[in-house]
């Protein structure tokens, strides 16, 4: 493993989410902030955009750890999209902690319309996330403009977060949608890390793990610029295949020929930001083949460890019963001798 070569205390560029790791970017900080004051206010409608593996899902994770216990609040978090308005719903009151649904459109509105009466009675603050947004029907998104006109006393029932890929603002643009866009409160779209935010990113998940010390060259970081387009999930990937081949070649160093081949072991040609980088979903799908043979890999190296740890002990324990068999054996011998002989004493 890299990071006993390195001296890494835990590896520092996995795919999934932790927070320690978790770096703000000038964007990135005025996401969280902009989502803070929507749970914060009774009137609240936020649109977040960003490039895939820009870090919008983080945000979210990194939003709802960092809650105020003592804040009475309600947040429900919708992940699947792909979904039409009665499924929709149930995964709303599913949030809300609603255990039973109705089973048509006018009964599950009603169900919500309580539940966010009664939640404003408690002087509780109700918000709804939805990721992954761009993926939302027509008739979902229709839907979330009536949410957000829902009121009593004044007041808003429930404050809202669209959190999505870059494609969502060009869908908001068209004229089917422009009402719910003139109810958007705050738009922020969070764009690619540019090459100083890439290094500082770099730098600070290194540190996190244990390592304060240079690894990665000045002509490495260019080069990891130019296949990850500043993309934190691309800077991820490969930035972890680069230390694995720079600690499979017993170097001290991440360099630029290094990162090469790391980039060709992902199968990764050059970003092209004007024509919106890779094709992402080919490269979902290279890293997701890279990391599932590296797992197979895994597997199969404890699989054999543990057939030769088992067939070592099947040995072990065949030898222990041919040496009781024999001493069993010699233990009957001597119970013959001695049957022999007392028969012969009696004599």
């Amino acid at each position: 493993m890299y990071q006993d070569f390195f001296g890494l205390s835990a590896p520092p560029f996995l795919l999934t989410y932790e927070s320690k790791y978790l770096y703000l970017s000038k964007a990135h900080s005025r996401a969280i902030n902009i989502m803070e004051q929507i749970i914060d206010s009774r009137d609240g409608f936020a649109v977040i955009t960003g490039e895939i593996g820009s870090g919008k899902t983080s945000l979210i994770s990194k939003l709802l750890t960092a809650l105020d216990e003592n804040i009475i609040i309600v947040i429900a978090r919708i992940y699947d999209t792909n979904v039409d308005s009665i499924e929709f719903f149930h995964s709303l009151l599913y949030e809300f902690g609603v255990q039973k649904h109705g089973d048509n459109k006018v009964a599950l509105l009603g169900q919500i319309n309580t539940f966010l009466q009664n939640t404003l009675a408690e002087n509780k603050k109700v918000t709804l996330i939805v990721d992954d947004a761009q993926n939302l029907s027509e008739e979902i998104l229709e839907e979330i403009r009536l949410f957000a006109d829902l009121e009593a006393n004044n007041e808003k029932l429930m404050n809202l977060i669209l959190i999505g890929q870059s494609e969502f603002n060009k869908i908001l643009e068209k004229p089917k949608f422009e009402q719910l866009a003139q109810r958007i409160r705050f738009r922020c779209h969070i764009g690619a890390l540019d090459e100083n935010e890439m290094d500082e990113y770099i730098r600070h998940r290194l540190s996190i793990s244990g390592l304060e010390k240079e690894v990665f060259t000045k002509p490495a970081m260019q080069e990891l610029y130019k296949y990850t387009g500043g993309i934190p999930r691309l800077i991820n990937a490969l930035c972890n295949e680069s230390l694995i081949c720079a600690s499979a070649e017993g170097s001290p160093k991440v360099t630029n020929k290094i990162v090469q081949i790391a980039a060709n072991e992902l199968e990764l040609t050059a970003f092209d930001i004007n024509n919106n980088g890779h094709d992402h979903e080919t490269i979902k799908q290279k890293l997701a083949r890279n990391i599932n043979d590296k797992h197979l890999e895994c597997v199969e190296h404890k699989i054999n460890h543990y057939i030769h740890t088992q067939d070592k002990r099947a040995e072990e324990i065949k030898n222990l019963l041919l040496n009781m068999d024999m001493k069993i054996k010699a233990f009957e011998d001597k119970l013959s001798s001695m049957s022999m002989g007392i028969k012969t004493i009696k004599k």
